[in-house]
């Protein structure tokens, strides 16, 4: 764990009202972003049933109390119902703070932020695109408002981004990810432990795969060579597992993790999910219980309308990425052990982002890395999947960023 240094100054200027964290309850951040938003299409389906009445009062209950004010963000009026109007950009953080020894082996932790994720949609609801920022990532920190509303943190030219959370809460993390991509960011979750366990039982296991036996001891994870379905707290574990996987970087196990992520995906929009109302139901109520959400996720009807934005989008236009960085940078000091940007990579990427531009990626998966792709993956149809006339888009391909789509099949590689 970095060294954590208390970092504020002499300000007075009150936030109240700014990130009041209480005691949250026993969730998960692996798999967060998918898992709220099947939770979302969950709220969207089950709206539609005879049950809707008793299951949105419900949901209602437990995304209405509480919740966190991010710098800027003002309730104002809920959209109405029905797709959530232009693009938006969502943040999910995961802490690795511990509360109880249930699947975390009694660990407790400084509150670090061990995942964060942005998911961008596009505004006209064809394309989303999913980063992920290594935990180890050394970037500038903004000034950010402190958790009590006392005052704000300094600004500092370059710390891991695990540390936001620390310093400043949820807030802190968006200000971050803000002036790194240049997006703004109009919704937040933050969450810790079990939430992936509730989302992955709910669904009855996702299936992965591996090229070779898995044993990581570190976190209790053994699985044999092939595919398998996990569930509870082996799918915690698959998530977590870094010294299991590529190199045992937090990079490769990036990648590790969106074998996970993409067959999440396609096991949330599958007729055998999406068909059972029980796994609806359970799905709703794992993703509205299992995080603590900013301002504007607190309403029903918001989380309807994104729901309905996301529900159409074809799996080959949901892409995994990961924040382009690399290890072994010694010089300046800061990086030495750590993750440096390669800013480059990183301004095409977010340039493409930005402009709501839809991309390809140059390979699936990172085969020096965490991930390779599936020898024994299905074979696309040859049916075309489009009896449009329109003209082909040109799409552009960002070469040396590392991550698949939701369609492309990959399995882990054990180290």
């Amino acid at each position: 764990m970095s060294e954590l240094r208390p970092r504020s100054t002499a300000r007075s200027i009150k936030t109240a009202g700014i990130a009041r964290h209480g005691r949250l309850r026993k969730t998960g951040p692996w798999g967060a972003i998918f898992a709220f938003i099947g939770g979302a299409l969950a709220v969207l389906l089950v709206s539609t049933t005879a049950v809707a009445g008793i299951v949105a009062t419900q949901l209602v209950n437990q995304v209405a109390d509480g919740g966190v004010i991010l710098v800027g963000d003002t309730e104002g009026p809920p959209p109405s119902i029905g797709a959530y109007p232009g693009g938006f950009n969502m943040l999910i953080v995961g802490s690795d703070k511990c509360e109880s020894n249930d699947g975390c082996e009694g660990r407790g932790s400084a509150n670090l932020n061990d995942v964060t994720m942005l998911l961008h949609v596009s505004a006209d609801g064809t394309n989303a695109t999913a980063v992920s920022f290594p935990r180890d990532l050394v970037v500038p920190f903004p000034s950010c408002p402190q958790a009590d509303g006392t005052g704000f943190t300094g600004a500092m030219a370059g710390r891991p981004i695990n540390e936001t959370l620390y310093y400043g809460g949820l807030p802190c993390t968006v200000l971050t990810v803000e002036a790194l991509t240049g997006l703004k960011i109009q919704f937040a979750g933050l969450i810790t432990f079990n939430g992936v366990i509730q989302m992955a039982n709910a669904v009855g296991g996702v299936e992965v795969c591996v090229t070779e036996k898995l044993d990581d001891h570190y976190v209790g994870l053994h699985l044999n060579k092939g595919k398998q379905t996990i569930s509870g707290r082996d799918a915690l574990a698959f998530l977590r597992s870094r010294h299991g996987v590529g190199d045992g970087s937090d990079l490769t196990r990036i990648s590790s993790q969106q074998v996970f992520l993409s067959s999440l995906v396609r096991t949330l929009k599958s007729k055998e999910t999406l068909g059972d109302p029980l796994k609806v139901y359970k799905l709703a109520q794992a993703a509205t219980s299992a995080m603590e959400l900013s301002q504007g996720l607190r309403q029903l009807d918001t989380l309807y309308s994104i729901a309905a934005k996301l529900k159409d989008i074809p799996l080959e236009n949901v892409t995994f990425v990961q924040f382009p960085g690399r290890t072994g940078v010694t010089t300046p000091a800061m990086y030495a052990g750590k993750v440096a940007p390669i800013q480059d990579r990183a301004n095409a990427l977010f340039a493409k982002i930005r402009a709501d531009e839809p991309f390809k990626l140059a390979q699936v998966g990172d085969a020096e890395g965490g991930s390779a792709k599936d020898p024994d993956a299905p074979k696309p149809s040859d049916s075309p999947s489009s009896t449009s006339t329109a003209a082909p888009v040109k799409v552009d391909t960002i070469a040396g960023i590392k991550g698949q789509t939701a369609a492309d099949y990959t399995c882990s590689i054990p180290n």
